[in-house]
């Protein structure tokens, strides 16, 4: 569990509804958090899901939460059980469900990549989830490695959840929320982007995170929408995944819905077939079977002819000290050994003889720069063949440069877990132990992660510094260092989606087993032009929300369409009184109109300001068409094919006003750029938020 904060909605030993004690913080996200609880009258464990207070007042945020308590009537082991929603006396909505123990395949990817027959059995029992789910004619539109646990670690016990989309849709945030698209877009489906869902759609999303897994990292969707959209019409790239797997996953995610499989049912009786062969053969070649391959087979002869060679020996007397006290035998063989741990080193198993057994310790040894004491080997009888001292002594040569390392060998199987210090580094490794895997016939299950161990935010930030174009890009973290498995989050601006592919090129190699997510929007030079001149600050709860002006419903794309009327409310914590808002817009001919304060409007103190509501105060800045019968001075707009591209929406909040007078209705990018660099300098202090929202006009 997570360490409570004070800007928690739950606190641990606080009882909700005189029944659900909570224990602690499970996870935290942009639109409220999880929690573990025990309901005090059945001693069970759930899981608390829990809207923050502003949006525990937001009826589309409510209607997602519904939506996902209609999952009750659904009982199936692979998907997780909801059981009531409901609301605190402080007013926050949460949903109550069964805690499940175990972590997501996220989590596992953080640390591996999966092997193809886990992601096998991880797709058997989904798709048998979903046959259960699809049934009550549930669509999940939101499947991804974050939303399925391995229960108790086990892939047979993977474990749907999250059927709702009210997930965090805060800056940085992947899964998006709204009518016309609803999922994140490196798994959902091409259909998906146009609005549309259907059972197949979660068949899609099962194929591309079964992909990812194996990759070990999350797909790129593409930098634009355009990319994006594109990037959908065509089959994933499934270059050196093996089969099966690699027939299940082109399967799954073709791109046209008609050549997916039909159902989910259809899936599972596929998967039925891959993962329970019939024929000898077929579960030989399935499970891997040891002693088929051709570095053993011929081991395994090699050791009959010594065998034959040496009795014959010993009938002529010529090998002295068999008639001696024989041999342990040892079944299975072994060898583990490990990095030393406090200066001691971690060398235990099996050996022939007393040379074996010196020339091991040595290998260990210069692997590990710690010799291991004598007698750390047991001598015994019963070695796969005669090829498994020059393998094991080979294995350990291979640790050299990487970190807490680890090495079991088992008869002719190996395992072997370590830490490169970066990406290129466990790369090589990968490739030079299945090299090794190859030449000793040895079965080989690796877990090689990436580093380096701790990575500075400082790091990072110089490495984006390097490469801003538009305006400075953040991180989500401010300070210390990021650890394996964390995900660095950058959002901000730049000028092309060149730049970034550059950072990707730049970070990927240096970040290691971290994921990388870039949330940076491409604008033109007009918009990056003002984008650099506005201050780093926080917005400090000021946001600019878009809707359209016929329905009245939230954009959460920003993206509008030739006839559409685009509306925009400035909103802040209702609690937000004080300070001046300075509200303008800067549109694709690269003109800047300053909309608040206006000719028609000189108020700028924001308690004086728009309406409160749910928790928010709400300033709208862009009214319906319609609303201008009404009053001619408010401001109003329709896409046109004029207006294709994409504008900007700023407010600052600042203690005094920002500008000594009031700016002209319209005025140039170089103007107002100018205009705002010098109020920044004569009075640094005066500015407290800063809020920017993206407008992209389409045909």
């Amino acid at each position: 569990m997570l360490d409570p904060m004070p800007g928690d909605i739950f606190r641990p030993g606080q009882v909700l509804n005189n029944t659900y004690e909570i224990e602690g913080v499970i996870g935290r996200g942009g639109t409220g958090e999880a929690y573990r609880a025990r309901n005090q009258i059945s001693g069970r464990t759930v899981a608390i899901k829990a809207l923050n207070r502003q949006f525990s007042g937001n009826d589309d945020y409510i209607a997602l939460m519904r939506r996902e308590e209609q999952m009750r009537d659904i009982v199936h082991d692979a998907v997780v059980r909801y059981s009531e929603c409901s609301r605190s006396d402080q007013g926050q909505v949460f949903l109550v469900m069964d805690y499940v123990a175990g972590p997501s395949i996220s989590d596992v990817m953080a640390r591996r990549r999966l092997e193809p027959r886990e992601l096998l059995i991880i797709a058997h029992r989904v798709a048998e989830g979903l046959v259960a789910a699809h049934g009550r004619g549930i669509v999940h539109r939101d499947l991804s490695p974050d939303n399925i646990i391995l229960r108790d670690s086990s892939p047979e016990r993977a474990t749907i959840i999250d059927f709702g989309i009210a997930k965090d849709t805060a800056a940085g945030a992947r899964t998006i929320v709204g009518n016309d698209f609803a999922g994140k877009y490196e798994y959902a489906a091409p259909e998906q982007l146009e609005g549309k869902a259907e059972p197949r759609s979660d068949l899609y999303a099962l194929g591309a995170l079964l992909l990812a897994g194996f990759r070990g990292q999350v797909p790129f969707a593409g930098a634009t929408p355009g990319e994006m959209i594109r990037r959908k019409q065509s089959p994933l790239d499934t270059t050196g995944v093996p089969e099966p797997l690699k027939g299940v996953i082109e399967a799954l995610c073709a791109p046209r819905l008609t050549d997916r499989p039909r159902d989910a049912a259809s899936v599972v009786a596929r998967l039925d077939q891959i993962l329970r062969p019939t024929s000898a053969r077929e579960r030989r070649q399935a499970e891997g079977a040891p002693g088929r391959r051709g570095g053993w087979l011929w081991a395994g002869l090699a050791a009959v002819l010594l065998a034959v060679a040496g009795g014959a020996a010993w009938q002529m007397g010529l090998v002295p000290g068999l008639t001696e006290t024989p041999l342990p035998r040892a079944d299975p063989w072994r060898l583990e050994a490990a990095a030393p741990q406090d200066g001691a080193a971690r060398l235990s198993g099996n050996a022939p003889d007393t040379d074996t057994a010196v020339a091991l310790a040595r290998a260990y040894g210069t692997a590990s720069g710690v010799m291991p004491p004598e007698g750390a080997l047991t001598l015994a009888t019963g070695m796969p063949g005669p090829g498994w001292p020059k393998a094991a002594s080979d294995i350990l040569d291979e640790m050299q440069g990487l970190a807490d390392w680890s090495i079991t060998l088992s008869g002719t199987t190996a395992e072997v877990s370590a830490l490169a210090p970066d990406a290129t580094l466990r790369d090589a490794a990968v490739t030079r132990l299945d090299s090794w895997a190859a030449a000793s016939g040895m079965t080989l299950t690796r877990r090689i992660a990436a580093g380096p161990r701790a990575l500075p935010v400082a790091t990072v930030a110089d490495a984006l510094a390097a490469l801003a174009d538009c305006g400075p890009l953040a991180q989500a973290a401010a300070e210390g260092s990021y650890a394996l498995g964390d995900t660095i989050t950058v959002t901000g601006t730049v000028a092309s989606a060149q730049t970034t592919d550059r950072l990707r090129a730049a970070l990927l190699p240096a970040i290691g087993d971290r994921r990388l997510q870039i949330d940076a929007s491409v604008l033109d030079p007009n918009l990056c032009a003002v984008q650099a001149a506005l201050p780093e600050l926080p917005a400090n709860g000021l946001s600019i929300w878009l809707g359209d002006g016929m329905t009245g419903q939230a954009n959460l794309s920003g993206v509008f369409h030739a006839g559409q009327n685009p509306i925009a409310e400035v909103q802040a914590p209702a609690d937000a009184a004080r300070g001046m808002l300075w509200v303008a817009i800067v549109d694709t001919t690269g003109k800047v109109f300053n909309i608040l304060p206006n000719i028609h409007n000189e108020e700028q103190a924001l308690g004086a300001l728009g309406v409160v509501e749910g928790g928010l105060r709400r300033v709208r800045v862009l009214h319906r068409l319609a609303d201008l019968a009404n009053d001619p001075n408010l401001m109003a707009m329709r896409v046109t094919d004029a207006d294709f591209g994409k504008s900007m929406v700023v407010a600052i909040l600042s203690d005094r006003p920002l500008f000594p007078t009031r700016r002209p209705t319209e005025e140039s990018v170089a103007s107002f750029v100018a205009a705002l660099s010098e109020t920044r300098a004569a009075d640094p202090g005066n500015l407290r938020a800063v809020a920017t929202r993206l407008l992209d006009s389409r045909p």
